[in-house]
């Protein structure tokens, strides 16, 4: 058994028993211990409490207790193969099992600290861009880390909670992609959930801050030697700096400082994961039934076929295009942001700034100059602090941005400008 597994308190069965089981019934089958089932709302199964929103369940089988409670048909969701979960059978109880999402992990056991892991795991010219990004953040702007968990007030974590939201709705509009997280069932879930982990520190949010904002948070569960990483986001406006990158070598290293084993990237195949995990995996569905039974038997069967069609279509990216479609029907009347052409100019001589009109970027109408500044500042070296944009009224540029060291002409796109 996995210790201390978060997705097995009670804490995290009796929010989402509030959130989707409210009146059900329960069963405790003491052949599946510790596992409590809720009635599937489609299926005719019991499935684990948690359903699909754990990062990993695990369990352990005894057969010598009471076998005949399996007139029921057992779904247990999200089983990581990792985990080394002993399937058994026997003449009465049958198992099935359904491979579904790959999953990711980094074995942080086999490096003494994160420059091992680096030297180990990238190319020397791979490690100097993804120290340089880290340093051009650090550099361009006042960035601080932070892994919010244990005594935190609640106030600070609602606040964070919505930060948390904005980025994502805007990281997948950006996308034009749906994504259940945001859901607000689910969503409320979330929240809720995660509050009472954190100050048990068993779940946490890493946030790194630009000044006092948030601009990336990662939701994290934690085992006694797992970190899970459950959900995570950055501001696309920093994309420049792949702050995604950032993230994930801020995590490992901290989870090495604190002797975790194992970082998991979780379900689902995103190409990132490939470059940074150690090791692949699967997550699986257990099915349990009552062999003597032909309904049980059937509904096994027809369970276990539906859910490996299901993994079949995924496989072949429907997922994908369902999401996007779904997004456009949830979203028809929202309008995604252009992003502006533009072109930076060399400038020969220094620019006088004497009669130009300074442009405040905090303005909502300034918001398109975003990504633009940031890129300056990442090609120059420059520090936000010292960044400032001026209007021009000239025929070759539009903007003139001015830092400690460097003077850039701007030239938009013509129906930007």
């Amino acid at each position: 058994m996995i210790k201390g597994n978060p997705f097995l308190s009670d804490t995290f069965s009796g929010v989402w028993k509030k959130h989707f089981y409210t009146n059900g019934k329960v069963k405790k089958p003491e052949f599946l211990a510790p596992l409590t089932f809720a009635k599937h709302p489609s299926l005719p199964v019991w499935h684990n409490m948690g359903s699909t929103l754990t990062k990993g369940i695990d369990y352990q089988v005894n057969l010598g207790n009471r076998p005949n409670e399996i007139n029921d048909t057992y779904l247990i969701f999200d089983v990581p193969s990792y985990f080394n979960v002993e399937k058994s059978e026997s003449n009465q109880i049958g198992f099935l099992s359904s491979k579904q999402y790959p999953g990711y992990l980094i074995d942080l056991d086999t490096f003494t600290d994160f420059q091992q892991f680096m030297q180990k795991t990238f190319s020397k010219s791979s490690r100097y861009k993804l120290n340089k990004y880290k340093r051009r953040l650090e550099e361009c702007f006042d960035i601080s880390y932070k892994m919010v968990w244990g005594d935190v007030e609640k106030k600070e974590y609602d606040e964070l909670f919505e930060s948390f939201r904005n980025l994502l709705e805007k990281r997948f509009d950006d996308k034009e992609v749906y994504n259940n997280n945001l859901d607000a069932t689910e969503w409320n879930f979330y929240k809720e959930v995660a509050y009472p982990l954190l100050l048990d520190k068993k779940a946490a949010l890493y946030v790194i801050y630009d000044q006092n904002i948030p601009i990336g948070v990662t939701l994290n569960y934690f085992s006694k030697e797992i970190i899970f990483d459950a959900i995570t986001v950055f501001d696309i406006d920093y994309a420049k700096f792949h702050l995604g990158s950032v993230t994930i070598m801020k995590l490992i290293e901290w989870g090495l400082e604190n002797n975790f084993k194992i970082f998991d990237f979780s379900k689902g195949h995103f190409e990132y994961k490939t470059r940074w995990a150690t090791r692949t995996y699967d997550f699986e569905y257990h099915i349990y039934f009552n062999r003597k039974s032909i309904k049980s038997k059937l509904t096994a069967n027809s369970v276990k076929k539906f859910f490996d069609l299901k993994q079949n279509l995924r496989e072949k990216n429907l997922n994908e295009r369902l999401h996007k479609l779904t997004y456009g029907l949830k979203n028809q009347k929202k309008d995604k942001p252009s992003t502006p052409g533009y072109t930076f100019i060399e400038l020969e001589n220094t620019v006088s700034t004497d009669n130009l009109d300074l442009i405040t970027l905090e303005k909502q109408e300034n918001n398109y100059l975003k990504t633009i500044a940031f890129e300056f500042l990442y090609l120059n070296n420059e520090c936000m602090k010292n960044l400032k944009i001026f209007k021009v009224e000239h025929n070759e540029m539009d903007y003139l941005f001015v830092g400690n060291l460097k003077q850039t002409g701007v030239q938009m796109s013509k129906q930007q400008a």
